[in-house]
C-alpha cells in the first residue's frame, strides 16, 4: 500500500471516529425530545408543588416512592384534609381526555332534576368527534338526565355529554360555564375547548387540577354516586307497539370494576378515567382505606405495559396509605375561591344542590330504590363489588367535607 493511501485511509478513519463515539449522544438526543415539563409552573398549592420533577418530604420512617410509576405527572392528596403528599410536575399542562368530564360533570350536573326527559335530535349527535367513546344514544329516542349522566361516568359517552350540554344551553354556554368553574375552584392550570374532553388545541389541565376538581365533584351525591356505580341497565331503542329494552353498561375504570388482568382495588370509589391520542392514558380516583381518604391522578405513563395507568394509580395510592400520617406534605388542594372569601353557603363546598350528607338510613334507601352507584354495588354479588360497596359506603358518610375557611389577609 503506498503511503499516499495509508495516509488517505488514517485520515478518513479519524473522520470516522466522532460519528462511532457520538452513537450513543444520537441517542440520548433523541431521548431529550420527549416533552419536559416547564422549569416553572404554577405555584398554586404551595411552592413546592411549581417545581418540575418528583417532590416529597421523605424522612425516616416515610416509605420510598415506587419505582414503576412513569406518568409525566401525577400527585397524590389527602382528600379530606387537602394536604399534598407527593408529586411529580404537579401543575404541568397536559391534555386531559376524558377526565375533563369530571369538570363538566362538577358544573352541570347540580342545574339538571335527574327526572327531566329529553328528546334525542340527529343535529346533537352530529357534533359529537370522530372515533370518540358513545354510549350508544339513538336519535327520536328518548331519555332521562338519570340515564344520561350514567352514560357520561360509565361508557365516558361523548354523545351523552353533548346532549347534556344542549339541554344546559348550548356547547358554549357550557364551555363558558366550565372554565368559570374552572376559576372558582382555582384549577388555574385548565382550559376547556370542548366539554368532552376531545382532543383539541388549547384544551389542557394538570395532575393538580383534575385532583381540584374530582374533590369538588365528590361533595356532591349524585356525583359520588355514578362515579361508584359498577354496571347499570341502559334504555334500548324504543321500537313501535313493543317494550323498550334495555342493555347493561359497565364502568370503563378498571380499578373500579377490574377487567384486563386488573383487579379492582380494595377501597375504591371513583372517579374517571380517559384516553385519546394526545393525552395518552389519564385518571384520577378516590379510595378509601384505614381511615383515610386519599385521591390520586396519574396523566400521560410511557411505561410498555398494558393500562399503566391503572396500574400505577395503584402503587401510588398503595404507597399514600403506607405513608399517610407519617410523611410532611409538600403542598395543598386550595378552597374555591368563594371559600376564601366567605361567599359560600351551608350544604356542600358551595352550597350547590345535592351536597346532603347521607346518613346509614339514607343509603340503604338509596341501595333498595336502585339508583346505581351504592345501589348498584350492594346489589351485585361477588367479593370485589361487596368491597367496593363498603368504600362507597364510608366515603358517602364521610363527605360532604366542612367547609375550610381560612383568613383574610
Amino acid at each position: 500500500m503506498s503511503a499516499l493511501r495509508r495516509t488517505a485511509l488514517t485520515v478518513a478513519a479519524a473522520a470516522l471516529l466522532p460519528v462511532f463515539a457520538s452513537s450513543p449522544a444520537l441517542a440520548d438526543t433523541k431521548e431529550d425530545k420527549q416533552p419536559q415539563p416547564p422549569a416553572v409552573m404554577s405555584a398554586v398549592g404551595g411552592r413546592q408543588l411549581a417545581k418540575p420533577g418528583t417532590q416529597v418530604n421523605l424522612a425516616p420512617g416515610v416509605p420510598v416512592l415506587p419505582k414503576q410509576v412513569s406518568g409525566r405527572s401525577w400527585i397524590v392528596a389527602d382528600a379530606e384534609s387537602g394536604a399534598v403528599l407527593a408529586s411529580h410536575n404537579a401543575h404541568w399542562r397536559l391534555p386531559p381526555a376524558s377526565t375533563l368530564k369530571m369538570l363538566f360533570a362538577d358544573t352541570v350536573l347540580p342545574k339538571l332534576p335527574r327526572t327531566q326527559s329529553h328528546l334525542v335530535t340527529r343535529e346533537e349527535l352530529a357534533r359529537v368527534g370522530e372515533g370518540s367513546s358513545l354510549v350508544g344514544l339513538k336519535e327520536k329516542q328518548t331519555y332521562t338526565v338519570h340515564d344520561l349522566w350514567l352514560g357520561v361516568f360509565l361508557r365516558s359517552g361523548n354523545d351523552a355529554v353533548h346532549v347534556l350540554s344542549e339541554i344546559n344551553g348550548g356547547v358554549g354556554k357550557t364551555v363558558r360555564e366550565m372554565n368559570e368553574r374552572a376559576a372558582e375552584l382555582q384549577a388555574l392550570d385548565t382550559h376547556v375547548v370542548s366539554p368532552d374532553g376531545y382532543d383539541a388545541v388549547g384544551q389542557v389541565s394538570s395532575a393538580y387540577d383534575l385532583t381540584l376538581i374530582a374533590r369538588s365533584g365528590m361533595q356532591n351525591k349524585d356525583f359520588r354516586e355514578y362515579c361508584a356505580t359498577p354496571r347499570a341497565k341502559f334504555p334500548g331503542e324504543l321500537k313501535p307497539g313493543k317494550k323498550r329494552e334495555t342493555f347493561e353498561i359497565q364502568n370503563t375504570n378498571r380499578l373500579l370494576t377490574g377487567d384486563y388482568g386488573i383487579p379492582p382495588y380494595k377501597g375504591i370509589a371513583g372517579v374517571k378515567n380517559g384516553s385519546t391520542t394526545h393525552a395518552g392514558a389519564t385518571f384520577t380516583g378516590i379510595a378509601e382505606r384505614g381511615g383515610k381518604v386519599l385521591l390520586v391522578t396519574v396523566m400521560n405513563p410511557s411505561a410498555k405495559e398494558g393500562h399503566a395507568v391503572y396500574k400505577e394509580a395503584a402503587r401510588l395510592l398503595d404507597w399514600g396509605f403506607a405513608a399517610a400520617g407519617k410523611v410532611r406534605p409538600i403542598g395543598e388542594l386550595v378552597p374555591p375561591r368563594s371559600v376564601r372569601t366567605g361567599t359560600d353557603t351551608p350544604g356542600g363546598l358551595d352550597g350547590r344542590s345535592g351536597g346532603g350528607l347521607d346518613s346509614p338510613a339514607d343509603t340503604a334507601r338509596a341501595a333498595v330504590a336502585g339508583h346505581g352507584g351504592v345501589g348498584t354495588a350492594l346489589a351485585v354479588a361477588g367479593g370485589a363489588v361487596v368491597l367496593l360497596s363498603g368504600a362507597v359506603f364510608l366515603v358517602n358518610r364521610r363527605w360532604p367535607l366542612p367547609v375550610r375557611r381560612r383568613p383574610r389577609p
